[in-house]
């Protein structure tokens, strides 16, 4: 079965900081880009997952949203099979499961993200 598994998640308190893993099962990470999405309490089914941080297939282009940049950092280990996403300074806003999946690029639509994983928890509470 070809996914992503992602781990990493917890508790935290505010100001924290937590290091999310994503790793290609059944497939390679090679020509791909890779984002990371979050889907807090509620999320309305059938709307968009918020998209948090991407890196591009060769690695020379990363995208944050307004909220993530300055704080998550985004990396890959093609040789891992694996990226990262570094999250600082977190706030009780970050609270969410977190998700990556495969797209063409960082821009493309976001129907086009696949090879969804189950997602890891992240708490940010006092």
């Amino acid at each position: 079965q070809q996914q992503f598994v992602e781990s990493g998640g917890g508790l935290v308190q505010p100001g924290g900081s937590l290091r999310l893993s994503c790793v290609a099962s059944g497939f390679t990470l090679e020509g791909i880009a890779i984002g990371w999405f979050r889907q807090v309490p509620g999320h309305p089914s059938g709307k968009e997952r918020e998209r948090v941080a991407c890196v591009s297939s060769n690695k020379d282009r990363t995208w944050y949203s307004d909220s993530a940049k300055g704080r998550f950092t985004i990396a890959r280990d093609n040789a891992k099979n694996t990226v990262y996403l570094q999250m600082s300074s977190l706030e009780p806003g970050d609270t969410a499961v977190y998700y990556c999946a495969a797209r063409p690029t960082c821009y493309a639509a976001y129907y086009l993200s696949h090879h969804w994983g189950q997602g890891t928890q992240v708490t940010v509470s006092s």
